[in-house]
């Protein structure tokens, strides 16, 4: 066995010992290299950029100990769960250093290696750690070994071609791209391009991302409607967002051009033999409207519209996924913001179709919605995708995670009767999964939670999300440093200094949360009882001014090289929220809301049983409360008939009974 396997071990206890309190890298991560194939530039780009992770510093109690339980625990945790299921080891049998059977139940067992990768390279961004970034290396160098010479690179098929691990994957001839709707050949390739190019950004090291180029050149050599060439589309899409990540990076128009192959040719049944709405390959992508089947596969396909329609300035793209999205946010989107109806496909279900205790909602579907929309607002900077994400972030992702940072949700339900077995098998959350995907998305992703906060343009500046944070902005070689000190999510107001060293003026757009403008969401599916806007009172170095919210933003000029005070007061309400009448298992019921946050029931906190609870329609016979010792410390909303708890933090202390919609009086 090579000596790179014990390098394993020592990566758990490396990132055992990480923290987060971050210096900032002075490597440039967004320089393109220099690499073969077609280099053509592309003129467009997102008319706004992130603050990357690099330049953001979480300094809050909310977000910081999360990161942080991710990076110390989660991490290791899965590591040592992808050791124990033979991850590794299929790499090394891949490249003949082990001799045995495939282990693992899934024909995409590697992305989860890929995956904590990326989640650590974002640690590496965050907080630069040479050891750490050594024993990655040498994990890398276990994947390494299990490429083929040619770049192909997914083990199962490496390993025993006709002996796929899941019983669904068909297989006849036991040759590579057979059976691509369920093989996972060209997701698996997808998840490891956009770890690679986190870690070079992370590192400024190749190795990682030489492997992916391998890859991605033999795809762009295989697939298409040249001589030779196979004319087919994937079955599970991301490897069209990580060929663009690779784009990006290497500026090799290849890439660009199969990704763009790839959603061209979906729904075009004189292409390929069509898979149908389960994979959205049942009509061409620029003339779907409706958000169907797998939800997964559905947002990471709209992400990756989403990067053609800016980097080609195509109209059709953009059109179409300005459409699905109205779709999925106004008839089929919970209101803890996840997506996913039916456990049956994983998919999306009819318009209005969400139910509550068969709910799926996968923590997956979260996450790619988040990214899906972080896009939109870098395309469009319209507030209203900033407010799916928040109240995504704060409810239906968070809510995938345990409070101790090693057991999960994959299906996220809004009601269980303490019976039904919703999460793979439990009602409960478990530690582990057959299909591990949902935790190592976690793990990719919430490291990166602190470049939703700022965005920016030549000449504004967004505050997307009020967390406690220190930022810097380059501006023509000057530092825009910005410092933002509230205690949201649990109580209101944020105070944000801004220090302009640039010679130019600054506009600042800081967005009102949805809460405060008295709309629950940017459409009819859900709405605030009583509709009012939260009163917000705004100074500036001081003085009080009028407030303005224009499109969403309170706008603020910030004077050239000069430094500024803005603070925002205002208060978190409890609201109660009723969902459009079309929504039929919601029909006489509220949800309870404070601040960013959903609220659900739990029997551990209510004497009575949760199934003869009633609402009131009147909030102000609710109280939020600080409760520093439930759940790691959470703010309940008590009234005479119940006590809620924030949706996130539910089933975190067994078995039992939660609602999320209660019947009103």
């Amino acid at each position: 066995m090579p000596s790179s396997m014990n390098a394993y071990f020592r990566i758990i206890c490396a990132i055992c010992a990480l923290v987060i309190f971050s210096c900032y890298p002075q490597r440039d991560i967004t320089a393109p290299i220099s690499d073969s194939g077609s280099h053509q530039e592309v003129s467009h780009e997102y008319a706004i950029s992130p603050v990357d992770i690099q330049s953001v510093r979480l300094t809050d109690d909310f977000w910081l100990p999360m990161v942080q339980k991710i990076q110390e625990k989660t991490i290791s945790y899965a590591l040592q769960k992808c050791e124990e299921e033979g991850r590794m080891n299929n790499f090394l049998r891949a490249g003949g250093e082990m001799d045995g059977a495939i282990e693992g139940a899934m024909p995409f067992d590697d992305t989860d290696l890929y995956k904590i990768i990326e989640g650590a390279s974002n640690s590496l961004i965050s907080a630069p750690d040479p050891e750490l970034e050594s024993l990655i290396d040498e994990l890398i160098e276990i994947i390494a070994t299990g490429q083929e010479e040619d770049g192909y690179l997914t083990t199962w098929r490496t390993v025993q071609p006709d002996m796929p691990p899941a019983p669904w994957v068909k297989v006849i001839e036991g040759v590579r791209w057979e059976s691509l709707e369920a093989s996972h050949e060209l997701y698996n390739p997808g998840h490891l391009y956009e770890a690679a190019v986190r870690h070079y950004q992370a590192t400024g090291k190749r190795n990682f991302l030489d492997i992916a180029i391998k890859n991605a050149d033999l795809m762009v050599k295989t697939f298409g409607d040249g001589p030779g060439q196979i004319a087919v589309v994937p079955g599970h899409q991301i490897i069209e967002t990580g060929l663009l990540q690779l784009y990006r990076v290497t500026k090799n128009e290849d890439y660009l051009a199969l990704a763009k192959y790839f959603l061209d040719n979906r729904g075009n049944p004189d292409h390929h033999e069509l898979f149908g709405p389960y994979s959205q390959d049942h009509i061409p992508v620029v003339e779907q409207d409706e958000v169907v089947g797998h939800a997964v596969r559905a947002v990471y396909m709209y992400t990756a519209m989403t990067d053609i329609a800016v980097l080609l300035d195509d109209e059709s793209y953009g059109s179409a996924v300005d459409a699905l999205w109205e779709n999925m946010v106004n008839k089929k989107m919970y209101v803890t913001g996840g997506i996913g109806a039916r456990h049956e496909g994983e998919s999306f279900g009819e318009n209005y179709e969400l139910p509550n205790l068969t709910a799926y909602s996968e923590t997956c579907a979260a996450i790619g919605s988040i990214y899906w929309n972080h896009r939109l607002h870098q395309k469009t900077g319209d507030v209203k995708y900033f407010d799916i994400i928040e109240r995504t972030l704060y409810n239906g992702m968070i809510a995938g995670i345990s409070l101790d940072g090693v057991k999960f949700f994959y299906p996220n339900a809004l009601a269980s009767d303490g019976v039904y077995t919703f999460n793979r098998g439990h009602c409960t959350r478990q530690g582990w999964f057959d299909c591990s995907c949902c935790p190592t998305n976690v793990i990719r992703f919430l490291p990166t939670v602190s470049s939703l906060i700022y965005s920016h343009t030549s000449d504004e500046i967004f505050v997307n999300l009020f967390v406690d944070s220190e930022a810097t902005i380059v501006d023509d070689n000057a530092d825009i440093k910005i410092n933002q000190r509230t205690s949201y999510p649990w109580q209101g107001g944020t105070v944000i200094s801004v220090d302009n060293g640039s010679s130019q003026q600054k506009t600042l757009k800081i967005r009102a949360p949805h809460h405060l403008r008295g709309d629950a969401v940017p459409g009819d599916l859900y709405s605030y009882i009583d509709g009012r806007e939260s009163e917000i009172a705004l100074s500036i170095n001081g003085k009080s001014v009028p407030t303005s919210v224009q499109d969403g933003y309170l706008i603020i000029e910030v004077p050239a090289a000069a430094k500024s005070e803005i603070v925002l007061s205002f208060d978190n309400e409890v609201r109660l929220i009723q969902s459009n009448d079309q929504v039929v298992e919601n029909k006489g019921t509220l949800s309870v809301e404070y601040g960013p946050f959903t609220y659900a029931i739990e029997s551990m906190d209510n004497e009575k049983d949760i199934d003869l609870i009633k609402s009131s329609r009147t909030a102000e016979k609710m109280r939020a409360t600080w409760a520093p010792d439930l759940l790691g410390g959470v703010m309940t909303i008590n009234s005479e008939e119940y006590t809620a708890i924030p949706y996130f933090a539910w089933s975190n202390r067994g078995v039992g009974k939660m609602k999320v919609w209660i019947p009103q009086f």
